[in-house]
């Protein structure tokens, strides 16, 4: 028969039950993203240790976000803000200014070699691309920017990032083995805006967009006609939406080259949680699951 414990015994253990209790937990630090792939990220790597404000969220343009009043009352009262950096919201460097925050700023493109736009997409030449994300290594250099930002805030980031990293590196070969199927001359992709840069030159494929990286900028008629005689001589079969703003032009560029729409792509934002992209990871399947076969076509 076991003995029963002392009362001397038991002093360590209630002291424990004790430290143990919800009312004594430490507040979670306070984090702000700028925008939903930044805030996967995070929740990857932090999960619920910290407590996360996305501005621009799911199904949001972050090119042209406007703040509200809440998201400059969540800027006064973070620890930590994360943004993508290279240009890509500067309205957050505007926030950042007029509510003086004083926190810890992690821009996530730390270190990167930035891409520079093409000026012909309606930029200047010396314009970087900020769609690093979409190139799955540059993606594991977000994670280790985010974890070394959020270390001192909670210090589970690191094994939350070197699990998720192993993630990514398995994402990254189920990339380059899709691609594989596809012979090097059908890894073309036609899509609304110039997003995916990082991903053409990461993974050999051949990116054709009307419009510029902000996917604002409107493409002329004699730019379009182009596109539309290069499809048909090239016979493009990947052609796809994307982005959130008017889809017209991508509409008639289908339509007049005889050729069909093949999707949505995300690029720039997250779906809803019950739509087809609710994470970066699932991004970047649902992308590849439609593009392989519409270059295969």
């Amino acid at each position: 028969m076991v003995p029963p414990l002392s009362r001397r015994a038991l002093l360590p253990i209630a002291a424990l039950c004790l430290a143990a209790r919800p009312g004594r937990a430490q507040p979670r630090p306070a984090v702000v993203a700028s925008f939903s792939i930044l805030g996967d990220m995070v929740r990857q790597v932090a999960g619920d240790r910290v407590a996360l404000r996305v501005l621009a969220g799911p199904e949001t343009d972050a090119h042209v976000f406007q703040p509200r009043p809440s998201e400059a009352e969540a800027i006064r009262g973070a620890a930590l803000v994360l943004r993508n950096g290279l240009g890509f919201e500067p309205w957050l460097d505007r926030l950042l200014g007029s509510t003086r925050f004083a926190g810890v700023v992690v821009t996530a493109t730390e270190g990167i070699a930035a891409r520079r736009a093409d000026p012909m997409a309606g930029h200047g030449p010396e314009a970087p691309d900020p769609h690093a994300w979409q190139d799955v290594r540059l993606a594991q250099a977000y994670v280790r920017n985010i974890a070394a930002g959020l270390a001192p805030l909670d210090p589970g980031a690191v094994e939350g990032a070197a699990r998720y990293l192993a993630r990514l590196a398995a994402l990254e070969d189920w990339v380059r083995g899709r691609l594989a199927a596809v012979p090097a001359e059908r890894r073309v992709l036609v899509t609304s805006h110039g997003a995916f840069g990082y991903f053409a030159a990461a993974y050999g494929v051949r990116v054709l967009a009307p419009q510029g990286l902000g996917g604002q900028a409107q493409p002329s008629a004699a730019q379009v006609a182009a596109l539309i005689r290069q499809i048909r001589e090239e016979r493009i079969t990947a052609v796809f939406l994307e982005g959130l703003g008017s889809q017209a032009v991508m509409e008639r560029l289908a339509r007049d080259a005889g050729t069909a729409l093949r999707g949505r792509l995300y690029a720039d934002t997250l779906s809803a949680p019950d739509g087809p992209a609710p994470t970066y990871e699932a991004m970047v399947r649902h992308n590849l699951d439609l593009m392989v076969p519409a270059m295969l076509a």
